[in-house]
């Protein structure tokens, strides 16, 4: 419940909540910087020097986004310092709910284990939502492809990649599994080529070889193990 509080409630809601603020190319650039914000709260966590590759990781990958979503202009919008507090806190959130849950007991079944935060997540979002919007719905104003759009993100988005995400915290130290903010993105790209016929530029390329190499010099250090509690 404390895991599912910090990754979806203040972690996701607060940052859908504060793209209102902030242009979303603005937004991806900010989230790029997790696996630094995690690294940051690790070294306060463990008390150890971070290894070099892992820095020159972060930089590459931080980079790596700038060069991404740097090719439409970034929209300055009303708000906007506060939208960026709003995501800061979104990051210590994550982070936050990334070491408790590679350090505790959690659930032995991994579905479990995600369904009770997403079970969780998603009923605080509905209750923060009863006092600070309007909830009146036009549903037969949604579409079939919004629908359709929804499932695709229930099924791989939440309960295959929230899994998945659970299941390596478990397994892997959480600055790498922090790097997934780095896949996204190209991810996201190739999948608007395919479906959409979005044209990949120079620039996305030479960005995603960035990304993937910053991926990789975090991945390339040992694994480290983290204390208990």
């Amino acid at each position: 419940m404390i895991a599912g509080t910090l990754f979806l409630t203040i972690g996701n809601g607060g940052v859908s909540w504060a793209l209102q603020f902030l242009d979303s190319g603005f937004a991806a650039l900010l989230i790029s910087a997790q696996p630094l914000v995690m690294i940051l709260m690790m070294w306060m966590y463990d008390k150890k020097p971070l290894p070099l590759k892992t820095w020159i990781g972060v930089v590459l990958g931080i980079l790596g986004v700038y060069l991404l979503v740097s090719q439409s202009a970034l929209v300055s919008q009303q708000g906007q310092v506060f939208g960026l507090a709003v995501v800061f806190l979104c990051l210590v959130g994550w982070g936050i709910a990334s070491i408790f849950t590679s350090k505790v007991d959690m659930p032995k079944s991994y579905f479990t284990n995600s369904a009770i935060q997403m079970l969780v997540g998603g009923l605080s979002l509905i209750t923060i939502s009863l006092f600070i919007e309007d909830l009146t719905i036009d549903w037969r104003g949604i579409s079939s492809t919004a629908w359709y759009s929804l499932a695709y993100l229930v099924v791989f988005g939440s309960v295959i990649a929230f899994t998945s995400f659970n299941f390596l915290l478990q397994h892997v130290s959480p600055e790498k599994v922090a790097t997934s903010t780095y896949v996204n993105p190209i991810v996201a790209m190739i999948l608007g080529f395919y479906f959409r016929n979005e044209v990949i530029t120079t620039q996305s390329m030479i960005a995603s070889g960035i990304l993937l190499i910053g991926v990789y010099f975090i991945n390339m250090n040992k694994p480290r193990k983290l204390k208990k509690l």
